[in-house]
């Protein structure tokens, strides 16, 4: 039978969930803005390829 009340550690639980998935958004984000800059270095030294600069 479950007890009754408010669960030993459920606020402290949430808090970490909340802080881990906010930490995994980031680290996503970075990641992406990472690439996404690679990428527009890429583009521009093909187009500097491409125009004989």
């Amino acid at each position: 039978m479950a007890k009754r009340g408010t669960p030993k550690n459920g606020k402290n639980k949430a808090l970490h969930t909340k802080l881990l998935k906010r930490k995994k958004d980031k680290l996503r984000d970075d990641k992406q803005l990472r690439a996404d800059k690679l990428k527009a270095i890429l583009k521009a030294t093909q187009v500097k390829d491409i125009t004989g600069d």
